[in-house]
């Protein structure tokens, strides 16, 4: 409902612009007609919990939009043939297989979560784009999913990859976030009813990603559930705790819940059997003589899918963020191990932290990506005697590293929101 605005509060916006423009308040952050939560937010987190103290609120939030810009103008693309749509190239370093891959559900899931966050003068356009995209490159078993990647073909027009064209669920989680999170920061009225896709896509990855006998979050719908290696396995990372929360607020569905406790279960069953030294967790996890163990080298990806590795260096930050915005502290204990040891085992230095570990603590992959780095910023977090190493892992994470790619640099973006205070859950699931 539009309300009269007296002359007195013109004037004092008029000022308030001025002086965020002489201050260099990125454009980003300005707030986009209809927004109704626009970046920064400022969210109260649990009771209890840190934020760095060697730079200023403000500081932490122009760091967060700066980062953004150079994130947008690095990753964020345009099909040739399609410009009402957007998406995030993450073969930036050609690593990725086949060499004309373009991105991935995983990649375009984290820009639409991270588009309705900041909620800035362009982004609903974006977040739009992004939607279409993703409603453009279904999954073959089930088009409310996304398939799993893509690729160009040789005329230049994107396409998903031949005879490739299933899902992966952590992808599909996060567009449904962002789905929700859209629906509370625009509404659900405009030419897109984000709410109603955001229902579509969570009835799919129910139906599809989960093996409902069982509540646990499979690897993708390829995946079926009497399928007794990949359908009763799981990735570490793909257990999102808050989403699972939201998920059901917002349905009303209550099997998210027993998908949640499910997780819950996982996480401490690998803690209490694999990693009470050290709190972490590996990239895929099996069923095995009769409980959950970390996989076996090349179960799917490599010789590290039974290690803390590319995979699962998000849980610190994926599993963190249930605790700050409920105080759900079912994994705390394990959070707190993991900041003991990982400050023991690099002497409280974050330019220490190794590129993948074995769950006992041994180093597995030498190097100090911030795609290892930035998850454990939020992890540490959840304690103040943490207080000096988030500050170091602050600095640390700011600095620009010459070989961090869009992974490194979009883990970095999400965590850095986290961190500054402004991540927040689109339904309040305590």
């Amino acid at each position: 409902m539009k309300k009269r605005v007296s002359l007195i509060i013109i004037m004092g916006v008029i000022v308030f612009g001025i002086i965020a423009t002489i201050a260099g308040v990125s454009q980003s952050t300005k707030k986009e007609k209809g927004s109704k939560r626009p970046f920064p937010q400022h969210t109260v987190y649990q009771s209890g919990t840190i934020k760095p103290n060697n730079v200023s609120q403000e500081e932490m939030d122009e760091a967060v939009a700066e980062f953004y810009e150079t994130w947008k103008n690095e990753y964020l693309k345009q099909p040739a043939d399609k410009k009402d749509e957007y998406y995030i190239f993450y073969n930036d370093k050609g690593y990725a297989e086949p060499k004309n891959a373009v991105t991935v559900s995983e990649a375009h899931g984290y820009g639409m979560m991270i588009t309705a966050i900041m909620a800035g003068s362009k982004d609903k356009q974006y977040f739009d784009g992004l939607y279409r995209f993703y409603k453009a490159h279904g999954s073959i078993n089930d088009p409310s999913l996304m398939a799993w990647q893509q690729v160009k073909d040789k005329s230049g027009k994107i396409i998903n990859t031949p005879d490739d064209s299933d899902s992966a669920t952590d992808g599909d989680m996060d567009i449904a976030y962002s789905l929700l999170l859209a629906d509370r920061q625009w509404g659900s009225e405009g030419e897109i009813d984000y709410l109603a896709r955001a229902k579509d896509i969570l009835e799919a990855i129910m139906s599809n990603e989960i093996n409902q006998s069982q509540s646990l979050i499979k690897l993708g719908d390829w995946a079926e559930d009497n399928d007794d290696v990949y359908g009763q396995s799981t990735r570490a990372s793909d257990l999102i705790l808050n989403h699972m929360k939201s998920f059901e607020a917002a349905t009303g569905n209550h099997e998210w819940e027993d998908v949640t406790d499910k997780a819950y279960h996982i996480i401490h069953s690998i803690y209490e059997r694999k990693s009470g030294n050290t709190g972490l967790m590996p990239d895929f996890i099996v069923q095995s003589k009769g409980g959950y163990q970390p996989a076996q080298a090349d179960f799917l990806e490599g010789e590290n899918d039974g290690n803390y590795s590319w995979n699962s260096s998000r849980a610190p930050w994926r599993y963190t963020i249930d605790y700050l915005l409920t105080g759900d502290d079912r994994a705390l204990p394990q959070l707190k191990k993991m900041n003991d040891w990982i400050k023991g085992e690099t002497g409280g230095s974050p330019e220490n932290i190794q590129s993948g570990y074995t769950l006992n603590g041994k180093t597995v992959e030498e190097g100090n990506s911030t795609s290892f780095v930035a998850p454990f910023m939020v992890s540490a977090m959840v304690d103040p005697s943490n207080q000096q190493w988030i500050n170091r892992l602050w600095n640390r994470t700011m600095q620009e590293q010459g070989d961090d790619d869009y992974f490194a640099n979009t883990i970095k973006l999400q965590t850095l929101i986290v961190v500054s205070g402004n991540w927040w859950a689109p339904y309040s699931n305590t």
